[in-house]
């Protein structure tokens, strides 16, 4: 039996420490990934509220848009009504998937020609808040009477 004894090298000695400078470079390395990566998906996650919300802004501007074309030309009635004096605003609190919306609806009139014809502009912005982000939609509207 013979007793073996290692000593170490000079280039083992020069090695030592290396694997902990390298598992710090990929904690690091790795963190720096993890950040941007978090980041990233944040950004996009926002994008997707704005997205949603302004969707949600549009169906209320065009929703307004029709309930004030309905009001200024009635089903079943020779007569068309005039634009109102003030700008009628609609909420839609109570109407699943518009929680939070209104829509706000401009019209104003121009007579022109002989026969006169009556022409409309109709401009219906919708709004819709969730928490702190609010976006608005806005949907014109030409009409003319026959």
């Amino acid at each position: 039996m013979s007793l073996k004894l290692t000593i170490p090298t000079l280039a083992q000695k020069q090695q030592q420490g290396s694997a902990i400078v390298l598992a710090l470079f990929i904690i690091v390395v790795m963190s720096l990934l993890g950040t941007a990566m978090v980041r990233m998906l944040s950004a996009n996650a926002e994008n997707i509220v704005y997205e949603v919300v302004g969707t949600r802004a549009y169906f209320a501007a065009q929703a307004g848009m029709q309930r004030s074309l309905a009001a200024l030309f009635p089903l079943n009635s020779a007569t068309v009504s005039q634009c109102p004096t003030s700008n009628p605003v609609y909420s839609f609190t109570t109407i699943n998937g518009l929680t939070n919306c209104q829509a706000s609806v401009n019209c104003s009139a121009k007579v022109v020609g002989n026969p006169s014809i009556t022409y409309y502009t109709l401009t219906s912005l919708g709004q819709c808040s969730v928490g702190n982000i609010t976006t608005t939609r806005t949907i014109e509207v030409q009409a003319k009477t026959l």
